[in-house]
C-alpha cells in the first residue's frame, strides 16, 4: 500500500521564527514554501517541515537525517556556523557497524540539537 510513497519528516518548533533564524543561519537553508504555523524545506532528494507547536521531542532520539558525503569536512563548516555537536566518539564522531539499517557496511554519524531541541544526524555511508 505504501511502496510508492515519497517521506517526509516533520519537526516541532515552540517558535517557528527562531527555528527559521537557526535553520538559516546555522546550515544554510532557506524555506521553499512557507504558510501560516509552518515552514517546507526541499533538498536533492527529501523533505523536511518546521511546524508551530506546543508539544515538543524530548529530544532523546534522532528525528531528522541528512547523508553526506565528507562528514568531517561538514561538520568542521557547521561548527564554524556556531553548531554543536553532541559529545559523542572522537570529536563528536562515531561510527556504527553491523545491527544497524543503513546503507553500505555502516555509517559515520554525528548529531547536534536544533534551537528547538529537535535532536539532528548527520551521515556518511561506510561502504
Amino acid at each position: 500500500m505504501l511502496t510508492d510513497f515519497r517521506f517526509e519528516s516533520r519537526l516541532p518548533t515552540q517558535d517557528l521564527e527562531r527555528a527559521r533564524r537557526w535553520y538559516s543561519e546555522k546550515l544554510g537553508l532557506e524555506p521553499v514554501e512557507e504558510r501560516e504555523g509552518g515552514l517546507r524545506y526541499e533538498g536533492a532528494s527529501g523533505v523536511f517541515c518546521l511546524y508551530a507547536s506546543a508539544g515538543a521531542s524530548d529530544g532523546s532520539f534522532t528525528q531528522a537525517g541528512f547523508y553526506i558525503d565528507d562528514l568531517e569536512a561538514t561538520v568542521a563548516a557547521l561548527r564554524e556556523r556556531g553548531v554543536v555537536f553532541e559529545e559523542y566518539g572522537d570529536d563528536g564522531i562515531v561510527e556504527i557497524r553491523g545491527n544497524y539499517p543503513s546503507k553500505g557496511s555502516g555509517e559515520r554519524a554525528a548529531w547536534f540539537r536544533d534551537s528547538e531541541g529537535n535532536l539532528i544526524g548527520l551521515a556518511q555511508v561506510v561502504p
